[in-house]
C-alpha cells in the first residue's frame, strides 16, 4: 500500500507546536486548536515523543481518543523513550537547543534500538489514548542532532527500528513506517538498501520555498523511482513563511529576512498570500501526498485551508523562477 492511498487528504496537522515548541500554550488553546482541526474536516495527525517530552501526544490524544478511531490516520514517531523520572540539567539536542525548553520536564532516550522501539510505540499508545497507529516514523537520524555520530545511529535503527517497524507493517500492526528527519543524507542512504525498504518519509523544512535544491538533486528523484511517498513537515520553514521570525528553529538570519522580504514583494504583487505559495510549492512535486503545517490557535487551521486552497496566477510562479528565487528543477503547480 503506497502512502497515498493510506492518507485521507493533501493537509494534515503537525502538532509539534502543541509540544509547546518555543513557547509555552495554555492546554485550553492547544485544545481548542485539535478540535478546530478536526471540526474543519483535517483526518491526518501526526506527532512524535519528541515534542514536549510527550506532551504533544498527550494534548493531540485528548481529543483524538475521543473521536471515531476509523475516522482518521494517526502517525508518531520512535527514537525516544520517555521515563517517569524528570531530567536533571540542559537536554542535548544537538542544534535544535531549547526548542522545547516548555515541554515535559521528564527524561528522554535517545535511542533507535528494536527494544526501545517497542517501547517507544507502548508510550504513544499510551499518552494518545488509542489503540493503534497507522504510520510511524523513525525519528532524527541525522546530522543535525548527533553530528558525526549519525551514521553510527543510522545503523543501530537499521538493525533495529527499521526491521521492527518492517515487521509491524507484514503483520498489519501498522500501515507503514518510514523516516522522519530535517536532512536527506538518512533518507538516501535507506533508499539505498536492499531491505527493509520504508513505505515513505516526513522531510521537514528540506522541500519549502527556501530550501529544496539539495532535495531535488539526489532524494526526489530516488523516492520517484521507487514509488516512495514524502509527507511535507515544516512548510513554512519554522515560521518564517507564516509571519514568524524563526527559520531551521533558530532566528532567522538577515540573509534569510531579505529572500522572504523579496518573496512577499512578488506575492503583493499578485495578490496572494505567501503562505499559500509556501504549501502549494510544497506540494508540486509528484513525491508529495500530504503537507504537516504547524499550528497553536485555532484560527491558523481556517488559514491553511485557505493557503491551501487560494487561486495562485501561473505568472507568479513564472516570476518566481525568472526572480531565481525557486530551482530551475522544482515542478511548480498546473504545470506552471
Amino acid at each position: 500500500m503506497t502512502l497515498k492511498n493510506i492518507l485521507p487528504g493533501r493537509l494534515g496537522f503537525g502538532t509539534a507546536p502543541l509540544g509547546n515548541m518555543f513557547r509555552a500554550i495554555p492546554d485550553e488553546e492547544a485544545r481548542a486548536t485539535v478540535e478546530a482541526a478536526w471540526d474543519q474536516g483535517i483526518r491526518y495527525y501526526d506527532t512524535a515523543p519528541f515534542y514536549g517530552a510527550g506532551l504533544s501526544e498527550q494534548r493531540l490524544g485528548q481529543v483524538l481518543s475521543t473521536k471515531p478511531r476509523d475516522e482518521y490516520v494517526l502517525s508518531t514517531k520512535v527514537g525516544r523513550v520517555i521515563l517517569d523520572e524528570v531530567e536533571e540539567g540542559a537536554r542535548d539536542l544537538g542544534e535544535k537547543g531549547g526548542i522545547f525548553e516548555h515541554g515535559n520536564p521528564n527524561k528522554m532516550l535517545h535511542v533507535w534500538t528494536a527494544e526501545a522501539t517497542e517501547r517507544s510505540i507502548e508510550g504513544s499508545l499510551r499518552r494518545l489514548g488509542v489503540d493503534r497507529l497507522d504510520i510511524v516514523w523513525v525519528h532524527d537520524i541525522a546530522q543535525d542532532f548527533h553530528g558525526d555520530l549519525w551514521v553510527q545511529k543510522f545503523e543501530e535503527a537499521r538493525t533495529g527500528a527499521f526491521r521492527v517497524l518492517s515487521r509491524l507493517r507484514d503483520e498489519g500492526v501498522i500501515k507503514a513506517w518510514g523516516l522522519g528527519v530535517n536532512k536527506t543524507e538518512p533518507i538516501e542512504m535507506t533508499l539505498a538498501l536492499d531491505e527493509p525498504q520504508p513505505d515513505g518519509f516526513l522531510l521537514a523544512g528540506r522541500y519549502t520555498l527556501l530550501d529544496h535544491e539539495h532535495a531535488l538533486q539526489r532524494l526526489l528523484p530516488m523516492a520517484q523511482e521507487q514509488n516512495v511517498g514524502m509527507v511535507v513537515g515544516g512548510p513554512y520553514s519554522s515560521g518564517i513563511l507564516a509571519g514568524g521570525t524563526h527559520f531551521e528553529y533558530q532566528q532567522a538570519s538577515p540573509e534569510i529576512i531579505a529572500k522572504v522580504n523579496r518573496l512577499k514583494e512578488l506575492t503583493a504583487k499578485h495578490g496572494i498570500s505567501i503562505k499559500a505559495a509556501a504549501l502549494q510549492f510544497s506540494l508540486a512535486h509528484p513525491v508529495a501526498d500530504a503537507v504537516v503545517p504547524g499550528a497553536t490557535k485555532p484560527s491558523r487551521i481556517a488559514e491553511d485551508i485557505a493557503a491551501l486552497n487560494e487561486k495562485i496566477p501561473a505568472a507568479f510562479w513564472h516570476d518566481l523562477r525568472t526572480a531565481g528565487l525557486i530551482s530551475p528543477a522544482a515542478p511548480l503547480p498546473d504545470g506552471a
